[in-house]
């Protein structure tokens, strides 16, 4: 590997949206997510309904519709 070409890596820490935080590596010291396994679906086997720009309220009206 080439000198002073690669980015330093270190620990990062990691911030879910649900308040989870954890380590992890990474070039970037902090990161944000907004699922993490703690609240995800697949891994908690709770089914959790994420609403990103009223895509179910538009579902809902255009099925109304028909």
């Amino acid at each position: 590997m080439k000198e002073g070409i690669h980015p330093k890596y270190g620990k990062a820490v990691v911030k879910c949206a649900c308040g989870e935080t954890f380590e992890t590596g990474s070039i970037k010291q902090n990161l944000s997510v907004d699922i993490c396994s703690k609240c995800h679906p697949f891994f908690t086997g709770r089914q959790k309904l994420v609403d990103t720009g009223g895509r179910v309220d538009k579902f809902k009206k255009r099925m109304e519709q028909k």
